[in-house]
């Protein structure tokens, strides 16, 4: 089987657009979640919302508000810096963040191919959860009210999720594998981890691969909020507002951005001389056929997951040296998977003291992603590797899952790190775990 290895990142998040300055300001212990409770003041949906938090992009407008707090914002999400005109007209804002952090991750990666060959043998490997909800709910509504010819041309093609994937494919003439995963929360990580597969198997020597994610939209909120998933608690501080593994945890925030990563076949990246960032090592998938919503109990769902990662990579459990876990900061999801690592972790080949177990949530500042959530999650895990350090779980105070781990609360901490796990889980039970190592 063919080895694959990472060789470039991309994102955007609450915390900045790029790698770097979202990576600085992890490792800082800031937050990218902010109010929304504006909106109700200029547009009536937004006013009987019960939960006003949301990880948001910064643009030139909101980091002028959070300048007026004091938090600086490295930088801010301009379009047209990455799309001309005419593609921001044919691109929902999902879309546009993939192939902003698209570019990011070939120019990080040096990945620019200039043959028919090369091109052929690059694909892509990119989804989203929801995608675009304005433009749905805006052209059924007028749809509704004047017909026909309210319907945009262009309509059909802004809301399809793999438009994300082909927007990159037409822009760079990458010929290879075109694929959209759309596993909801988990689609991140599927996207990672199919794209690997079809590097491993053949199909392809270089995959861009990722999750894009923009529905910071009033009836995103209602839905969620009706199911009361969303966090409320905490309106009136929203950097307080997602408190992954801590007793005071109450819902997830709603958050936005993309993450890309450039795979690659090892030879190939050795052969042209590229930076290898880690090794994807192993990829588990599993299901818990059990609930619309909620993960089982037993994190049984997840167990399985993060074990057949692990026997992919051949990996022992103790070896492990960081868990990026998914963690949304909801009662019943964070206890089942903090379950589901300490049976992995003090199970057979694992460790003897769960206080060696390291594990952190990175939803505590940038929010929850929902389909970019793996991808950006993944990315922050290969971090791990090649900074050495571990970012934190942010406003952890009084841990209540049943497990001692070092949580990383409040603070990064810095730790040599050869093995990095990511989690990610979604509605309708679909779970999925990447393993990552050091290249020696």
């Amino acid at each position: 089987m063919r080895r694959v290895v990472v060789t470039g990142l991309g994102a955007i998040t609450p915390l900045g657009v790029g790698v770097r300055p979202t990576w600085r300001r992890l490792l800082a212990s800031e937050s990218g979640i902010i109010s929304v409770a504006d909106r109700a003041a200029h547009d009536p949906r937004w006013r009987d919302i019960t939960s006003t938090v949301a990880g948001i992009v910064p643009t030139e407008t909101s980091a002028a508000s959070v300048h007026a707090h004091k938090q600086a914002v490295p930088h801010a999400w301009r379009p047209s810096d990455w799309l001309e005109p005419a593609d921001q007209r044919r691109m929902s804002v999902f879309a546009q963040y993939a192939v902003a952090a698209a570019e990011m991750a070939l120019c990080d990666a040096g990945w620019k191919p200039d043959t028919d060959e090369a091109r052929e043998m690059t694909g892509i490997c990119l989804g989203s959860g929801i995608g675009n909800l304005d433009d749905v709910y805006a052209t059924s509504v007028a749809f509704e009210r004047d017909g026909y010819r309210k319907v945009s041309p262009l309509f059909v093609p802004k809301i399809l999720i793999n438009l994300a994937a082909g927007h990159i494919a037409m822009r760079y003439g990458f010929r290879g594998p075109n694929h959209a995963a759309t596993t909801a929360c988990t689609t991140g990580a599927h996207s990672i981890g199919d794209a690997a597969r079809f590097i491993a198997f053949g199909d392809a020597k270089v995959m861009v691969a990722g999750g894009a994610e923009s529905c910071i939209h009033p009836l995103a909120f209602a839905g969620f909020g009706r199911s009361r998933s969303l966090s409320t608690a905490y309106n009136h501080d929203p950097p307080a507002s997602c408190r992954p593994f801590d007793a005071d945890r109450a819902g997830f925030v709603i958050a936005e951005g993309a993450a890309v990563m450039v795979l690659e076949e090892m030879e190939h990246a050795k052969s042209r001389g590229a930076r290898i960032l880690a090794e994807l090592r192993g990829y588990g998938c599993s299901g818990d056929a059990h609930h619309m919503t909620a993960p089982r109990d037993d994190g049984s769902g997840a167990l399985a997951a993060m074990k057949r990662a692990l026997k992919n990579a051949g990996i022992k459990p103790a070896n492990v040296d960081y868990i990026n876990a998914h963690a949304t900061a909801t009662q019943v999801g964070d206890a089942a998977e903090a379950i589901a690592i300490k049976s992995l972790m003090l199970g057979e080949d694992g460790v003897d003291d769960e206080g060696k177990v390291t594990v952190s949530s990175t939803k505590s500042a940038i929010g929850h992603l929902l389909g970019a959530a793996g991808a950006i999650e993944a990315l922050f895990a290969v971090l791990t590797i090649t900074e050495g350090a571990v970012p934190p779980t942010l406003n952890l105070h009084k841990p209540d899952v049943g497990a001692r781990f070092n949580f990383v609360p409040l603070e990064a901490q810095q730790k040599k790190v050869k093995v990095a796990m990511s989690n990610s889980f979604g509605f309708g039970g679909t779970n999925a775990s990447l393993v990552f190592s050091a290249v020696e």
